[in-house]
C-alpha cells in the first residue's frame, strides 16, 4: 500500500522493452534506505517489484499489462520519476490509500497559475472519470491530490509550491500523459453497487430490495 506522499525524484538511467515488457533501472537515494530485493517501490505511481539493486540506484521488471496502463514505456534515460516505497505498518498515514495498481492514463491539457498555486486540468477517459468527485483523492504520477474541480470530459487539480517543487507534475508539458489511479473505496462502492456493466461487476449488485429486507 502507498500514501501518494512522494519520497524522492529518481531518474531513469536506463529502460530496455522486448514488445511491451521489459526492465526499468532507476537512480534514487532516499528509497533505497532499508529497501531488499522483493520489495515495492512506486515509480510514477505504479507498484513495481525490487528485482536487483545497484550503488544509487534499483531495477523493476515492467509487464505488458504495467505497459498497456501507465507512460513507463514512454520513459527516457534521463526522465525524472516520481518515488515512494511501500507503507509500513505503524507509520503516519499522510496521503489516501493507493495501491500502486494504475486505472489507465490521462492528458495534461493546460497550466494556469493562481497567486500561489498551479491549477493543473487533466483530460481522462469516462471510465476513470466516473470514479473521480470533487474535493475527492486521485493518484496522478502517484502523487495524492485533491480534485478541486470536475467537468464532462476533465478535472482540475490546483498544486501547492511544495508538491510543485518534490515531485515532477509541475516539469511536465502539455499534451504529456500521466498515470492516474482512482480511489480503492470508490472502486469497491461501484462494484458493491453494481453501477458498472454486469460484465465488469460480476454480479448484479447491490439492490432497493437487499436494502429492505435487511432493515438497512
Amino acid at each position: 500500500m502507498f500514501t501518494g506522499i512522494v519520497e524522492e525524484m529518481g531518474r531513469i538511467r536506463h529502460i530496455a522493452l522486448n514488445g511491451q515488457s521489459g526492465k526499468i533501472e532507476v537512480q534514487a537515494k532516499k528509497v533505497l534506505e532499508g529497501t531488499k530485493m522483493g520489495d515495492s517501490i512506486a515509480i510514477n505511481g505504479v507498484c513495481l517489484t525490487v528485482v536487483s539493486m545497484q550503488p544509487e540506484g534499483f531495477t523493476a521488471d515492467i509487464m505488458a499489462e504495467t505497459y498497456r496502463r501507465s507512460n513507463l514505456g514512454q520513459g527516457k534515460p534521463g526522465d525524472y520519476v516520481n518515488l515512494e516505497r511501500a507503507m509500513a505498518a505503524g507509520e503516519r498515514f499522510g496521503g489516501h490509500i493507493m495501491t500502486g495498481h494504475i486505472d489507465g492514463t490521462g492528458i495534461i491539457r493546460s497550466y494556469r497559475r493562481e497567486e500561489n498555486a498551479v491549477w493543473v486540468t487533466i483530460g481522462a477517459s469516462p471510465e476513470i472519470l466516473r470514479l473521480i468527485v470533487e474535493k475527492g483523492s486521485v493518484g496522478i504520477d502517484g502523487i495524492s491530490l485533491t480534485v478541486a474541480k470536475m467537468e464532462d470530459t476533465e478535472f482540475q487539480v490546483s498544486v501547492i509550491p511544495h508538491t510543485g517543487e518534490e515531485t515532477t507534475l509541475l516539469k511536465k508539458k502539455t499534451g504529456d500523459q500521466v498515470n492516474l489511479e482512482n480511489d480503492i473505496v470508490g472502486k469497491y462502492v461501484e462494484k458493491l453497487l453494481g453501477l458498472g456493466s454486469a460484465k465488469e461487476t460480476g454480479s448484479s449488485g447491490l439492490t432497493m430490495d437487499f436494502l429492505k429486507e435487511y432493515g438497512i
